[in-house]
């Protein structure tokens, strides 16, 4: 029986498609395919929360399903009580900078911290407060026999939060973690909301941090990475199974960065991230990167122009002739299957009517001929991009929808399928470009 669908998932989910963006919300009611990506992401989902980190590249030309495969995987680690942290690189948001741009894409991640709960973001305050709560409970458990001064409160933070003492910048971490809990016994707002921004990388001065907080630094671009690291053991400590890390438009860093000095000094980051993660030098962490196939197999400014990631990230010579290995940290996203293809649109069909069949506004011969016309004029370019196949249906569903006079076959014998234009990371849209756009007329 077809699930019904909410009002609010199902225009959440059809402007997001007419838009030719992913929806936040509701990818569960139109996913099709990826089996085999969706199982790798769950052995990483499990391998995090195992105490261990998993790092993937996700590659793919554009419109191939990137950004939705990143949002499913952010559904799927969610429900599995993980705290999800995304955001898309930016020529001013990087890895690495010396000008304050490292600690913008961490303030960005910050701000996107997601939970079961929160999960459109800003979820930075629950994660903490439901540690604050685990700990008050045992403290005060633990502690019956005793006054409960400040000192052993103060005592008791610092053992339980020993195990981020002994990660870089850990002591300030802890020690902000403790101003916050003081805070939040004392109904201090002010001191809270200082510790928020300390969190985010929101200081810019030692002096201004050392005044609210008492601490004698802040968050700055250098110090990116060893504070995701710091996230993922305090969100366990929280009682969450891991952190995931997402990371969008990574071609960013290939092809709008000019300096090759900037380019390889972030990508010496992705190689520690790596290194970190195969290794097992990092627990409770698990990263995902997303970038086109010129982001990833460039050898003048991708990816594989830097020797020590090339050569770990090479892929399996014995994967090939449609043959896939999955074990790697590479998933290479595929062309959908015609039957995949078929599935994706008669969930947005379904979508459209609420989950009941009784009011599809297109029967399945409908789609069949719908899809057959765009195979027949575009040819194998229809099957690359999912996301202009989804627009494209979705427009067809829309004109139907508002005009209950319209006859599906009639729209599609008139319509005008045209090559659209490739957006590129972080760029605007070159004139040789071979997606597909879809125009009824």
């Amino acid at each position: 029986m077809m699930a019904n669908i909410k009002p609010r998932e199902r225009e959440a989910i059809v402007q997001s498609l007419m838009a030719g963006v992913v929806p936040r919300i509701g990818l569960h009611h139109i996913q099709a395919g990826r089996k085999d990506e969706v199982e790798a992401l769950l052995k990483d989902l499990a391998r995090v929360e195992d105490g261990g980190a998993a790092v993937r590249f996700v590659i793919g030309p554009f419109g191939t399903g990137k950004s939705f495969f990143l949002n499913l995987a952010k559904t799927v680690a969610l429900e599995k009580a993980f705290v999800v942290m995304q955001a898309d690189i930016a020529p001013t948001r990087r890895l690495y900078a010396s000008s304050g741009y490292a600690q913008a894409l961490y303030t960005e991640l910050m701000r996107n911290m997601a939970v079961r709960t929160k999960p459109g973001g800003g979820a930075l305050s629950s994660v903490i407060e439901r540690w604050i709560a685990a700990f008050v409970e045992d403290f005060e458990n633990g502690d019956k026999n005793k006054n409960n001064e400040e000192n052993d409160v103060f005592r008791a933070i610092r053992e339980r939060l020993e195990p981020l003492q002994n990660l870089v910048s850990g002591y300030d971490f802890a020690s902000v973690l403790g101003k916050y809990l003081e805070g939040y016994r004392a109904g201090n707002d002010v001191l809270m909301a200082s510790c928020l921004r300390w969190l985010s990388g929101e200081y810019t001065t030692r002096t201004e941090a050392r005044a609210d907080l008492g601490v004698r630094s802040i968050i700055a671009d250098r110090d990116l990475y060893d504070y995701l690291k710091l996230w993922g053991a305090f969100v366990r400590l929280a009682g969450y199974s891991g952190l995931l890390v997402e990371l969008d438009e990574m071609g960013v860093l290939s092809h709008r960065l000019a300096s090759a000095t900037a380019r390889n000094a972030n990508y010496e980051v992705l190689l520690q991230i790596l290194n970190d993660c195969l290794q097992g030098d990092v627990a409770g962490v698990g990263f995902i990167f997303a970038g086109t196939d010129a982001f990833f197999d460039d050898r003048r400014r991708g990816v594989m122009s830097y020797g020590a990631l090339a050569g770990r990230l090479a892929g399996n010579p014995w994967a090939r002739e449609g043959l896939k290995d999955l074990s790697g940290p590479v998933i290479r996203l595929e062309n959908l299957s015609p039957e995949d293809l078929w599935l994706l649109l008669q969930n947005i069909r379904n979508v459209f009517a609420f989950g009941d069949p009784e009011k599809y506004l297109i029967p399945d011969e409908g789609i069949d001929a719908f899809i057959r016309r765009c195979a027949a004029t575009l040819g194998a370019t229809f099957y690359q991009t999912p996301r202009d196949a989804s627009k494209a249906f979705t427009g067809l569903l829309s004109v139907l929808e508002q005009n209950p006079g319209a006859y599906w076959r009639e729209l599609l014998d008139d319509a005008a399928i045209e090559k659209g234009q490739d957006m590129p990371e972080g760029g605007s849209a070159p004139a040789d470009d071979e997606l597909v756009s879809f125009t009824l007329k």
